[in-house]
Order: C-alpha cells, then sequence, then structure tokens
C-alpha cells in the first residue's frame, strides 16, 4: 500500500505520471525468528571478511547496507537488479531460502526502522541494535555503497528508533541479551553474591555482560580474550582479572558461571575441556552460555556430566518475562514507526514529481 501525499499526487498526475513507481528498496535476510542459531551461524558475518560480500552484493545493487547481529544477519539494498534471495544465498554460498524473509519498498522500510527502534529484535527495545544500524551505514557510507535512497533509509531509521526509545519509555530499564543471560545464570544458580564468573570476549556485548554481573553481586570476574591488552582494558574499567586466551583452561576450573561473547572464528572450547575443568571442582557444576554467533562453545559440552549448556535460543523463556513493561509500550511504538515510514513514503513521491517535473522542462 502507498500511503497517501496529496502534493506528491496531484504533482505526478499534472505531469502524467498517473501510477508512482515504488520505492526501489529491498531487504532480504533471516533472524531468530526465521531461524534456530545453528543455521544463522551459517550466515554470520566473520571479522575481515565483510568487503568479499559487499563485493558480491555489490554487483546486483547500486546501493548496499549489510547489518549482521547475534540474531540477524540482513542485506538492505537500493537500485537491485536480478534475485535478491540468490544474491543473498550466493554471497554465503549457502542453500538458506527456507529461512529466508524479504521485503520490498515500504515493507523494507518499515522493517529496518521496526530494526532500529528494537522491536524485531529477541529482545524488545534492547538498545544496542541502534547503534549497529549505525555502524552498518556508516561502513556502508565509508565505501561508498550508499547513495540517496539508502541515505535518506538509515538516517529515517535511526531518527525513528530514537523516537520509540524517548517516546515510550522503552530506554528507561535496559534489557539486553547480556543482562538476559545473566538471569538465566541467576535462574540456575540462585543468587550469584560469591560465585566466580568468566567472560570470553571484549568487546561492546562482553562489556554489557560484565556490567550484569556486577549488578548481579558477582565479584569475582575473570575476562578472557585472544587480545589480553583488551581483556586488561576492559578489567580495569569494571573490575575483573585479565586472562590470555591461551590460558583459558588454566583459569577454568575456578568458573561457576562461564558467558562467552566473543568473534572467534572457531570453537575456543569443547568437551575435554570443560570435562577436565570439572574434575578439579567436584560436586560443583559448571553453567555455561554461548551468545555467540557462530558459537564459540562446542555443543559436545551438553554431553558433559556437571556442565549445563545453553545458547542464544534458549534466552526465550527469560526474554519473555522481562518484557511485560515493554509490552504495554508497543502500540505507542508501532505508530512512530508507521508514522516515520509515511514520512519517508511522501519524500518519495516528492522526488518522483519533482524530477518529473525537471524532465518535462528540458523537454
Amino acid at each position: 500500500m502507498t500511503l497517501a501525499c496529496p502534493t506528491a499526487h496531484a504533482l505526478l498526475t499534472r505531469t502524467g505520471a498517473h501510477i508512482p513507481r515504488a520505492l526501489d528498496f529491498v531487504v532480504v535476510g533471516l533472524n531468530h525468528q526465521t531461524a534456530p542459531v545453528e543455521i544463522r551461524e551459517r550466515a554470520a558475518v566473520r571479522a575481515g571478511h565483510e568487503g568479499a560480500l559487499l563485493s558480491h552484493l555489490c554487483g546486483y545493487a547500486q546501493e548496499v547496507m549489510l547489518l549482521a547481529t547475534c540474531n540477524r544477519t540482513e542485506v538492505y539494498m537500493a537500485g537491485v537488479s536480478g534475485d535478491p534471495l540468490a544474491t543473498f544465498e550466493g554471497a554465503w554460498n549457502e542453500q538458506l531460502r527456507d529461512h529466508l524473509y524479504i521485503h520490498t519498498g515500504e515493507a523494507a522500510v518499515t522493517h529496518l526502522y521496526r530494526v532500529a527502534a528494537g522491536l524485531d529484535s529477541l529482545v524488545i527495545g534492547e538498545t544496542q541494535i541502534q547503534g549497529q544500524v549505525k555502524r552498518a551505514w556508516m561502513d556502508a557510507r565509508e565505501r561508498g555503497l550508499t547513495g540517496t535512497t539508502l541515505n535518506k533509509v538509515a538516517q529515517g531509521a535511526l531518527a525513528a528508533g530514537k523516537r520509540v526509545r524517548f517516546e515510550t519509555g522503552m530506554s528507561d530499564k535496559i534489557v539486553s541479551v547480556s543482562s538476559a543471560a545473566v538471569d538465566l545464570a541467576h535462574s540456575a544458580l540462585g543468587s550469584l553474591a560469591g560465585r566466580t564468573a568468566l567472560i570470553i570476549g571484549a568487546g561492546e556485548t562482553a562489556e554489557l555482560t560484565l556490567t550484569h554481573l556486577r549488578a548481579a553481586g558477582v565479584e569475582d570476574v575473570i575476562v578472557v580474550n585472544r587480545t589480553v591488552e583488551r581483556a586488561r582494558q576492559l578489567a580495569e574499567k569494571l573490575g575483573g582479572r585479565p586472562c590470555a586466551a591461551d590460558y583459558l583452561e588454566e583459569v577454568l576450573p575456578e568458573a561457576d558461571v562461564l558467558i562467552a561473547s566473543s568473534g572467534a572464528p572457531h570453537y575456543v572450547l569443547g568437551a575435554d575441556g570443560v570435562n577436565a575443568a570439572l574434575r578439579q571442582r567436584p560436586g560443583r557444576p559448571m553453567f555455561l552460555i554461548d551468545i555467540s554467533v557462530p558459537r564459540i562453545l562446542n555443543p559436545d559440552i551438553a554431553g558433559v556430566p556437571g556442565a549445563h549448556l545453553h545458547n542464544l535460543d534458549d534466552l526465550t523463556g527469560i526474554v519473555a518475562r522481562n518484557m511485560q513493561s515493554r509490552r504495554a509500550a508497543l502500540p505507542h511504538a508501532g505508530a512512530i514507526v508507521r508514522d516515520a515510514a509515511a514520512d519517508l513514503s511522501r519524500w518519495h513521491l516528492t522526488r518522483q514529481a519533482r524530477q518529473r517535473e525537471l524532465a518535462l522542462a528540458s523537454d
């Protein structure tokens, strides 16, 4: 459905263009709603591989933006040629069609606006996604992959996301995948006070995780990272003990809770390492949560007695309980997104009308 803009429609009618062209904008992707984690990790974007993916995608569109998070991988394109679904599968060289969604025109705009507002997230209203959308757009722009359409839509999405958070109060209480992981550990172990936690990773998600662990009463946190300097920076900022990844299995026996949020391209821990650690802490189970995509904790850990392994898909129940206070804000948030999408539609129709007038004037 094309949202009405009387002025633009009048201009288009006057210039003889009775049927306005739909906005040439498409999104193809998968997320936590359409694909389990073992499928999502097949379409994950590994560090350093962005250029190759974008190079492939640029062969089928004039403008391209790649948005990849722990719960979604999406490609936004303008000026599309060819089959967007085949283009996505070709970029990752994976058959994913059964798990992919595609939206075009105004539906694609609305989708991105909802994503930026956190309304399409596993954790509704989470705040990380706003920064992730902005970084995805800035990266595409710096690579010269955006133009008028994608820039306008991305700017509108960020503005809509900001409005949703501050006009609905969704940003008043921070709820994130990291907080859900800590809540899951709390529900399994009871009080986390006096427990030792181990975090694998030192990025934004790891920092949020450490913040929530502190708030839950954990005083002893070990930060493990491939680059020990980054582990040290995070440990010094929020309190903790840094550890190089090479020594993970040496400190592992101390951990009651392990939360993994690293972008490592391979498994960093498996059943043998966990089994060895548990032998050094008899009668004391270990709770492991992998919120990385791709996963970095080998699923074979689940078969180790005393090891309780969970991944992103196991957070659904915790998230549902934490969302009660936000559901009341959803109608207001939806209205803001629709209003913002209508603004974009008016811009598109008015732009078409002006282009048509200029073309006629030059004839």
